[in-house]
């Protein structure tokens, strides 16, 4: 970012590649941050949800703050200053990347890396020929896939001076800030109501909202709006924020059961292979969306049949209800692989080793012979307290 902010004639193709490398650094962080929610969703279950949620609560807040100022930053400082001030971010990556505190292993064994690695694959592929694991990815690949992207053209739509609504750079930051307050709302309304429900019930609704809720852009393509009296600012404001929400909580459910997919000892890779088969849905969808604007004949100055994009994209955003059998009917607090995916052969004697200590620790703290039937029962209800505060320290330690 740095670099194409300092070269006003920097050649095209290095500018795609600065930007390819810029968006390779925030996956890699992203991927790291994920594995740790993975491994700790599969170590404690009934955290799960949250610390999705917690996830998806901090990338709303940021986009908010990003959307807020990008229109102001762009129309002050041009869009060559704007993206050079995405350089703090990444300093604020690297900052937190030397905070965090690791074990560190002495005397690693390097030359063992490779046969690591053969295990590591041939577990994935183990766990890729598992029905409790691909059918929920056909699912996500299916469903992103079909959500077909027209963002383009709505954005040219919206911005254009003679066939569009005209709005400039400062409005367009504060329509996308206020989709990230909606999905936010989502993160909130996921994690305080939604957060139990079943994954095939939350898919479904959230599947069909998703569709209805893409009516709102035929509404204002249409401008429909404007016979029931309200201007088209507000309600391109009220579109983006009901939009961003319904995406919100639909996504939370398929981040939780991709978490719940994950085997022990390759958290953090298997769960980089989920989100890579997503990606690769939603870049699907996004080149449907490309070449559906090319058939219907939409550039940059003509949107005759936008509305007919907009009732196809509406319409096939109904056809992952057919798959829905694939995914689980359980909720996110249930254990969805087999025990033989969970359990980490290397580290079975250790954590035998660890119950047993456990286990002997529980006796001596709870089964005191000079204690009472009714103490007891107080020291055991003591553990369980503390047994709860474990989880939730835990949650603040990753907040």
């Amino acid at each position: 970012m740095l670099i194409i902010s300092l070269h006003n004639k920097l050649h095209a193709l290095f500018a795609l590649l600065a930007l390819m490398a810029g968006s390779a650094s925030v996956a890699i962080a992203d991927v790291t941050i994920d594995a740790c929610v993975a491994e700790n969703s599969i170590l404690y279950p009934h955290l799960a949800a949250d610390m999705i949620s917690l996830n998806g609560f901090c990338s709303s807040v940021g986009g908010l703050i990003g959307f807020s100022i990008s229109g102001f930053l762009v129309h002050a400082i041009g869009a060559q200053g704007a993206l050079g001030l995405l350089t703090i971010p990444s300093a604020l990556v690297i900052l937190s990347g030397m905070l965090l505190k690791e074990i560190h292993t002495p005397n690693f064994p390097y030359g063992q890396a490779h046969k690591k690695f053969v295990e590591a694959s041939g577990k994935m592929l183990t766990t890729l020929k598992c029905p409790e694991v691909w059918r929920p990815c056909v699912y996500m690949y299916v469903s992103l896939a079909l959500s077909v992207d027209i963002q383009e053209g709505m954005f040219y739509w919206y911005t254009d001076r003679k066939a569009g609504l005209s709005f400039h750079e400062g409005f367009i930051g504060f329509m996308f800030a206020v989709g990230s307050v909606g999905s936010l709302v989502g993160v909130i309304l996921y994690q305080n109501i939604l957060k139990d429900h079943s994954f095939r019930s939350l898919l479904f609704s959230s599947q069909l909202m998703l569709s209805l809720s893409g009516m709102l852009d035929l509404i204002l393509v249409l401008r429909l709006n404007l016979k029931m009296g309200i201007p088209d600012y507000y309600f391109a404001v009220i579109d983006e924020g009901v939009s961003k929400m319904i995406n919100r909580v639909k996504w939370m459910p398929l981040l939780v059961l991709s978490s719940k997919l994950c085997p022990t000892g390759i958290e953090g890779t298997f769960y980089a292979l989920l989100m890579s088969i997503d990606n690769i849905g939603g870049l699907t969808g996004q080149w449907v969306g490309g070449l559906l604007l090319h058939l219907l004949r939409i550039t940059r100055t003509e949107f005759n049949n936008l509305w007919a994009a907009i009732m196809i994209r509406n319409v096939m955003r109904l056809l992952p209800l057919a798959l829905l059998f694939l995914v689980p009917s359980s909720d996110p607090n249930s254990t969805l692989l087999p025990s033989d995916l969970l359990n980490d052969e290397d580290d079975g004697e250790g954590h035998r080793m660890q119950n047993i200590e456990l286990t002997l620790l529980t006796v001596d703290r709870g089964t005191s012979p000079d204690k009472s039937p009714q103490e007891h029962g107080k020291n055991q209800e003591s553990l369980d307290v503390e047994q709860d505060g474990d989880g939730v320290s835990l949650l603040a330690n990753r907040g």
